[in-house]
């Protein structure tokens, strides 16, 4: 049986510049040969992360069919999403939820927050009756951790960030999807209310048996609710395995550098004790033929101006750096291998 959700060796290309001047057509590679695959039957919650600029978001829409990767696949149950039928559209929008990083956004502010929630219902024939319906909602609205007396009836300005994210995770519930993509869902709400939103995602999880890709440039959330992370650079995957083995023992360069920049309460301690120095190198085009972290790593030498391939390391991670090439390079670049699994932390 194929994969609920798969992205085999999707690239993106933006393209700028042209135009009645005749200046010359500028390309930027957001993602460059990536390869995913999301089981329907086994749940599971892996991050992409990386910093602004990485290409994690370009990945979600992609695999939402927001955008079509410039060349490579997106395809749901083995279809390609960009050649499907109405039917299985239909199916594939149950299937596949978002949550979006601004909650505002996916109000109409002109509607009280009931619309929000009796769309996807009457749309997709959720219910048989209005009571049904409100039982429903009543029921999401409480897994979340809102309650529907002080919640429905209002309108989007009138209720906080937090309440409008969680609106929008309880819609997602509404529909019983099998994968919920969640681009960024806690970097505009109050760092009060992160811890919340994410324990209502982990319950999405571990009690309804949803899937999630989680995206974020936060490391420390990513340790608190996801099993399998892949880390990115400039549209390439740097690493990628357990969020225990990345997190506390990161191999690329890359990955140590995103953790040695997480804040500490201690001030002098981090999360490794080996310094992480940033420099500028002279990697001929490294940008784009080779190593794309070379001018900015320690360790960059003359072999760096070749891209590195995802080398599989003895814990069954996975990085893309010549300091571990006297590994076995993973085959195709397919991290379906790697994400796999559940695996749980310590």
């Amino acid at each position: 049986m194929p994969p609920l959700l798969d992205a085999s060796h999707v690239r993106k290309v933006y393209r700028g510049g042209g135009g009645l001047l005749g200046a010359q057509t500028t390309e930027t590679v957001a993602v460059d040969d990536f390869t995913l695959a999301i089981d329907g039957d086994t749940p599971s919650f892996t991050t992409i992360a990386g910093e602004s600029g990485s290409g994690k978001t370009t990945i979600a829409r992609m695999l939402l069919g927001v955008q079509p990767p410039t060349s490579g696949t997106v395809r749901y149950r083995g279809i390609d999403i960009g050649q499907m039928d109405k039917e299985q559209m239909r199916a594939f929008r149950q299937d596949v939820q978002a949550i979006f990083q601004d909650p505002f956004e996916v109000y109409n502010p002109f509607y009280k927050i009931d619309h929000i929630l009796t769309t996807p219902i009457e749309k997709f024939g959720l219910a048989k009756s209005p009571q049904q319906a409100a039982e429903q909602i009543d029921v999401a609205l409480r897994t979340v951790g809102l309650r529907p007396d002080e919640t429905l009836g209002r309108y989007p300005h009138q209720l906080s960030g937090g309440q409008r994210q969680r609106i929008t995770i309880a819609r997602a519930l509404l529909l019983k999807p099998k994968l919920i993509i969640a681009d960024e869902p806690v970097s505009m709400v109050d760092a009060s209310l992160r811890a919340t939103i994410l324990a209502n995602l982990h319950k999405l999880y571990t009690d309804f048996g949803i899937s999630f890709i989680y995206i974020t440039h936060d490391l420390t959330t990513a340790y608190q609710v996801s099993e399998k992370i892949v880390v990115l650079y400039h549209g390439t995957v740097a690493e990628a395995g357990g969020v225990e083995q990345v997190i506390k023992d990161p191999k690329h360069p890359y990955t140590r550098e995103l953790i040695r920049s997480i804040p500490v309460p201690d001030p002098g301690s981090a999360w490794i004790e080996e310094a992480v120095e940033e420099r500028d190198v002279e990697v001929p085009d490294a940008e784009l033929q080779g190593c794309r972290y070379a001018p900015r790593c320690v360790h960059a030498e003359e072999r760096c101006t070749r891209v590195p391939p995802l080398y599989r390391l003895d814990d069954g991670r996975v990085a893309s750096c010549v300091l571990y090439d006297k590994h076995e390079a993973l085959a195709d670049g397919d991290l379906t291998q790697i994400i796999g699994a559940p695996q749980q932390k310590d």
